[in-house]
């Protein structure tokens, strides 16, 4: 077995995850990790699938395309790259809630990125009436050990206050998923 990295996107609609895991199913493949979701009425999904070793990304595509063209997605497929080790460290919870303007989610991730901090999910939404939105993002980060969380916190402060927006860091609860 060996893993590919699949893509798909498009219209919401019932019946897009049974179309494309169906076909995975009819090739053997195993979801190992996924991630699927609806965005601005658009159905993304991000699949990880072990799959037997004489099945090859142009052999999944080819077999997407029937059900790719009825669903109307865009599909890619791609050999995983599972050499790439993931970076050790604690699991966070960062939040911010405010005002919507453009380069909170750049502001942030700039933060992070500037103390080693891995972003591992995230999550952005405009919550609220017409009349009064707010900017909801939520992140899971992985906190390397070399790095203070009073220091990272202190730093996602300073971008809050610049942005007048709130922010919170909290050491993420263990959960299945």
């Amino acid at each position: 077995m060996h893993e590919l990295a699949i893509t798909a996107i498009g219209a919401d609609r019932p019946g897009v995850v049974a179309g494309v895991t169906g076909v995975l199913a009819d090739l053997e493949g195993n979801l190992e990790d996924t991630s699927m979701t609806i965005l601005g009425g658009r159905f993304a999904m991000v699949l990880i699938v072990a799959v037997p070793d004489e099945v090859g990304p142009d052999e999944v595509l080819g077999a997407m395309a029937g059900p790719a063209a009825a669903l109307g997605l865009d599909v890619a497929v791609h050999p995983s790259d599972t050499t790439s080790e993931a970076q050790e460290g604690d699991a966070w919870s960062v939040s911010v809630y405010g005002a919507d303007r453009p380069g909170i989610v750049n502001r942030f991730a700039q933060v992070l990125a500037d103390h080693e901090v891995n972003i591992t999910d995230l999550t952005t939404r405009v919550i609220g009436g017409p009349d009064r939105p707010i900017y909801a993002m939520l992140l899971d980060v992985s906190l390397p050990a070399s790095v203070s969380a009073e220091t990272v916190r202190a730093a996602l402060g300073t971008a809050a206050t610049e942005l007048g927006v709130e922010c919170s860091m909290n050491a993420a609860d263990a959960d299945i998923l």
